[in-house]
């Protein structure tokens, strides 16, 4: 029996392809060359991750295309910020201990991988529970996968890098992810302009005092905190 993987798979699945690629391309880059690095390409795939959904809305979606969406999202914003956490933190958690504990290399895994995996596994449940029980035009649980992600990677090119900030922040967005408040969908206009200020994030995170990765920072926050409330999306 053939997969007839040209037949079954359309335009948008490519571009989630795509996306999962470039997260694996984060997590090899955030242990290889840094976390700087490794947060642009996590907010490229971001950029992908929506023009997949764009895609599929004009062009009709593939048979397997929520399910091969959903496990890109936790390689890419569940897995590769996780690796980012990781990368961003290992060396000043690993200051904070002891040389001289029983197991010391053992202790220092568990301690700098802790709130990576913690990430991690709360990415899968909510990616897990949102494609059994929550079809598309119920209300949204939870913040997405991708907007924890892109919290973190553009929170660390506006200059948010202080370890404990990371840490912690790592695991609040974690539980926000199967928190019981409901997000609705951006509009296609808001959506278009997080765009643009993503590539802005991606392309010259420094330019003018970081001004696109704090703008970003600032409307992935005031989405999270306003937007169950005050914003009704599509």
């Amino acid at each position: 029996m053939s997969l007839q993987v040209r037949r079954r798979l359309g335009a948008a699945d490519v571009m989630t392809l795509l996306n999962a690629t470039l997260g694996v391309v984060a997590m090899v880059v955030a242990v290889t060359v840094g976390p700087t690095a490794a947060a642009r390409l996590v907010l490229l795939a971001a950029i992908t991750d929506a023009l997949d959904g764009i895609i599929a809305r004009s062009q009709g979606s593939s048979e397997v295309g929520p399910l091969l969406d959903s496990i890109a999202d936790v390689v890419s914003f569940g897995t590769a910020p996780a690796l980012f956490l990781y990368a961003a933190t290992r060396d000043a958690v690993s200051t904070l201990l002891p040389a001289d504990i029983p197991l010391a290399g053992t202790v220092e895994i568990l301690a700098v991988s802790a709130v990576p995996a913690v990430f991690v596994v709360f990415s899968l449940v909510r990616t897990v529970l949102y494609t059994i029980y929550v079809d598309e035009g119920e209300n949204r649980p939870g913040i997405q996968n991708t907007l924890g992600a892109s919290i973190l990677a553009a929170g660390y090119l506006a200059g948010v890098t202080a370890p404990a900030v990371l840490l912690v922040g790592g695991v609040v967005l974690a539980l926000l992810m199967v928190g019981p408040v409901s997000y609705p969908k951006l509009r296609a206009r808001d959506a278009g302009l997080m765009g643009l200020v993503q590539a802005g994030g991606i392309l010259a995170p420094t330019l003018g005092q970081r001004v696109f990765p704090r703008l970003l920072v600032l409307a992935a926050l005031a989405y999270m905190t306003l937007a169950p409330r005050y914003y009704w999306g599509e």
